[in-house]
């Protein structure tokens, strides 16, 4: 909106005027959240099979949505007048899930910097408490942002950015941080060294486990924290546990009409490659700004909680195997590659164990119920099978080693959408 060139900079001035006079503050009072229902969201959530749930406690605009003693822009304080991750970390621990806080206000720093460089509201002093810093982005005549350099952050600015962290961890005890790209830039790393330190002793106190900081790229060494892939997977299996990060909707993380978004199938089948490589799935929503949530994500959701209610057991709790899969079928790895458009193969199987339990989890239905899994070839320096059987069905399959892999015989018919799961037993520890 604050950018020549772009359909939404010509829709704002359109529908609303110049942004000089109407601004993104504007907006503000539109968004009250006024069949916002936490515990439906929990209940919802719950259904889906999630089991952490990470809402935003302030996005790069540097609305927080939380009650905060250090901004007066604020959902407690404007819009909603309501603290609406308080709320939600009620319900979703009233639901026995994990509650987490997303923070990416170390890039509002630069974000709405595109403002500088038209008339607009983001150079009216009076608003430099929300809108600032917001360093001047250079552009060329068609608007289009040049090499800018967004690293540099005051000390005042990277000490407010801590001292905003550490509100979040004393007010909501969050299991999980999750923050955006920006927390390794070298003027924030000082003060995400103390935030670490801080959170991590401050989450013995407040829970019997430690706490999780997500991060991107090289922000944290491998250790001190658990990677994020955004909008994307990796290749081939991870040692040190990591998490995509991505959303139903394909055009935004939050709520646009016209929307396009993912299918249940995908997701599910992007949940199995992201465990079997010893990843979690992180998925966003976007409710709308009265606090109801799309029937189409609710759909979405509800039919991926339906596949995990009855193969759950491949999913939660597991570890990776050996190897992560088998077959023809492979994701682009790295960051910014989930479109729907991955066609997996009745020959594609992704591996998950928990404890003496092998899950061989098919990702498409053979026309001939006859499937072979070639990591389990004898050859290949596998136990004898001694057990299979199908999760979701009271059939028993047939099976047999053979040089080439383990054959199993199937049903006719798919006990759930989208993929199906194979539990393996090996030797004399038949269940």
């Amino acid at each position: 909106m604050y950018e020549p060139g772009f359909d939404a900079y010509k829709h704002h001035i359109a529908t609303y005027g110049p942004q000089d006079k109407f601004g993104y503050k504007d907006f503000i009072p539109m968004f009250k959240a006024e069949r916002y229902d936490p515990a439906a969201w929990a209940e919802l959530f719950k259904k889906a099979g999630a089991k952490y749930v990470v809402p935003v406690a302030e996005h790069h605009d540097g609305f927080a949505m939380y009650e905060s003693g250090l901004s007066d822009w604020t959902a407690a304080k404007m819009g909603p007048h309501r603290d609406l991750i308080g709320d939600l970390a009620k319900a979703v621990r009233s639901a026995g899930l994990h509650f987490g806080l997303s923070s990416h206000r170390v890039e509002h720093n630069f974000f709405l910097g595109v403002g500088r460089a038209i008339p607009s509201d983001v150079n009216d002093p009076q608003y430099a408490a929300f809108y600032g810093p917001a360093h001047h982005w250079l552009t060329n005549k068609q608007g289009t942002p040049l090499d800018n350099d967004f690293t540099y952050v005051s000390s005042a600015w990277a000490n407010d950015w801590l001292a905003r962290g550490a509100e979040l961890v004393d007010k909501y005890h969050p299991d999980i941080v999750y923050f955006d790209w920006w927390i390794g830039q070298a003027s924030i790393r000082p003060n995400l060294i103390r935030f670490a330190a801080f959170y991590y002793n401050s989450s013995q106190k407040y829970s019997n486990h430690a706490g999780v900081i997500n991060y991107k790229d090289y922000a944290m060494q491998e250790h001190a924290g658990v990677l994020d892939i955004e909008r994307g997977q990796l290749g081939d299996l991870r040692p040190l546990p990591w998490q995509t990060d991505t959303s139903v909707g394909n055009k935004s993380w939050g709520y646009i009409k016209d929307e396009t978004f993912k299918s249940p199938e995908f997701v599910v089948h992007q949940l199995i490659d992201i465990v079997s490589k010893n990843g979690n799935l992180l998925l966003n929503i976007g409710p709308r700004s009265d606090g109801t949530i799309p029937d189409e994500v609710q759909r979405v959701l509800l039919d991926v909680g339906a596949w995990l209610s009855l193969n759950g057991d491949a999913i939660y709790g597991t570890r990776p195997w050996k190897v992560y899969g088998e077959g023809p079928t492979k994701v682009a790895a790295g960051s910014f590659h989930d479109v729907d458009t991955t066609n997996y193969t009745s020959e594609d199987f992704r591996f998950t164990t928990k404890g003496d339990v092998l899950y061989a989890i098919g990702l498409a239905w053979p026309t001939k119920q006859d499937v072979i899994i070639r990591s389990l070839a004898p050859a290949a320096g596998t136990e004898p099978v001694q057990s299979v059987a199908l999760l979701g069905s009271d059939a028993r399959p047939q099976f047999q080693q053979r040089a080439d892999g383990l054959h199993v015989q199937l049903p006719s018919e798919a006990p759930s959408k989208y993929a199906y799961v194979l539990r393996l037993t090996f030797g004399g520890t038949s269940r």
